[in-house]
């Protein structure tokens, strides 16, 4: 009896340990029950996979949808070597099929479905290429800041008197080259280009020009555009051939020794800053003449065609110490705008005149004196820096602003001391009142 009962008992057991068996091998079909592989097999299986683009919708029912969170779990799937099918999982809860065939099947397609680890880098690394081709497109800004001044007489004429000239002011400062642009050396230094009129030779030749005032200055002198951060000058004035050919090619010489550039009569000048092309031109202009505008039109063409991006004009014109300018300045200036110009200056009055704005352009009549050796104490010494900006996106000129500093000539007042300074306070809104009333716009 006992024995009896042993062995249906172990019958019982075979059956039950069989159905457990079959269970197993359907769950472990359906991927509820995972089994250890080799890492053959398993390297095998996940390159067979694959998973939806990133985003995407297969149907109404939202499967293979996936967003960030979604792609956080993966990653932290990823890293744990578990990988989650979101149509298996849904098939397994919503039907108990026991057909180890049709889980077999089922299994395969799914994993299919599921991409291998090299696919998903490699779409990760063509995404990441996309984000730097889109970075690639961002618009390129730069700004161009020009500082313009007037008048800078280096020396003196050889008729005035020694005390408290120009060259008597260098030997009180010890021969400090720096001395002069001191005051306005920060907002030289913080511009792109300074251009100012250079308004007297470099040169040791005693033989002078039959004429009343004849500038010179040692050649050493270019030292003080150097220490004053002077980039370019024009030598279009009355002045620049005080001491005839060779007092005229003796500056050329310096200025090309000093690394300075310069612009006036037959030179144009062209200036590289960050791949955008400035270019310079300068004239002596008393009257208007079909030749002269017809040399304007040409070299603005003409700089043109080398590059220049922007073309900036000077011109030496006007009536000295008249705040006015003349029919002259006004119909070349505008004429120079009309063929091209971006900007036009002008010098010799030995004061300040009015700021134009023509066509979105501006015309700066006179910018005055400003280090200037040809006279010891001016009645008038206010004086300005002009700045303009030349705002350029994606290497096109796109917008342009300008601002004025008001200044004196010297750092005293009861003479001339040769050392341009910024204007503060009441003497600073006097000075931008007095321009604001010649000009045809307010700052």
């Amino acid at each position: 009896m006992k024995k009896k009962k042993k062995r249906a008992m172990g019958a019982v057991l075979i059956i039950q340990l069989g159905i457990i068996a079959v269970l197993l091998t359907v769950l472990v079909l359906k991927g509820e029950v995972s089994l250890s592989f080799t890492n053959e097999t398993t390297s095998q299986a996940m390159n067979n996979v694959q998973y939806p683009e990133p985003n995407s919708t297969e149907d109404d029912t939202g499967k293979h949808t996936q967003d960030v969170n979604n792609n956080k779990d993966s990653n932290a799937n990823e890293a744990s070597g578990v990988y989650e099918d979101t149509d298996n999982k849904e098939d397994g809860e919503s039907e108990q099929n026991t057909d180890t065939e049709t889980s077999a099947a089922e299994n395969t397609t799914d994993k299919n479905e599921i991409p291998s680890l090299s696919e998903e880098r490699m779409n990760e690394s063509k995404n990441g290429a996309e984000d730097i081709s889109k970075d690639d497109t961002k618009d390129v800004f730069d700004t161009i800041i020009i500082s313009a001044a007037g008048d800078v007489t280096l020396g003196r004429d050889a008729n005035y008197g020694y005390e408290r000239s120009f060259d008597h002011e260098l030997k009180i400062q010890n021969k400090d080259y720096g001395y002069f642009f001191r005051n306005v050396k920060d907002i030289f230094e913080a511009d792109d280009i300074t251009v100012v009129n250079l308004e007297t030779t470099l040169t040791k030749s005693k033989k002078a020009a039959d004429k009343k005032f004849r500038f010179k200055a040692d050649p050493s002198y270019v030292e003080i555009l150097k220490e004053g951060d002077i980039e370019v000058v024009s030598i279009a004035n009355n002045h620049t051939r005080d001491y005839l050919d060779k007092g005229y090619r003796d500056t050329l010489t310096t200025l090309e020794s000093a690394g300075i550039g310069y612009f006036g009569y037959e030179h144009k000048y062209i200036e590289d800053i960050r791949g955008i092309k400035v270019g310079f031109l300068g004239y002596v202009s008393w009257e208007v003449s079909k030749n002269q505008k017809k040399e304007i039109k040409q070299a603005i063409e003409g700089l043109k065609e080398d590059g220049a991006d922007i073309v900036i004009a000077m011109f030496h014109w006007g009536i000295e110490r008249d705040y006015y300018p003349n029919y002259v300045q006004k119909e070349l200036a505008r004429y120079t705008i009309d063929n091209g110009a971006n900007l036009v200056l002008g010098a010799h009055p030995h004061v300040l005149q009015g700021i134009e704005d023509y066509n979105g352009k501006k015309i700066v009549y006179s910018l005055g004196n400003f280090s200037f050796g040809g006279n010891k104490n001016p009645s008038d010494k206010d004086t300005m820096v002009y700045i303009h900006k030349f705002n350029f996106v994606n290497g096109i000129l796109d917008s342009e602003e300008s601002e004025i500093i008001p200044c004196s000539i010297s750092s005293v007042k009861e003479r001339n001391n040769y050392q341009p300074t910024p204007l503060e306070g009441s003497e600073k809104k006097r000075v931008m009142k007095k321009i604001e009333k010649y000009s045809n716009f307010s700052y």
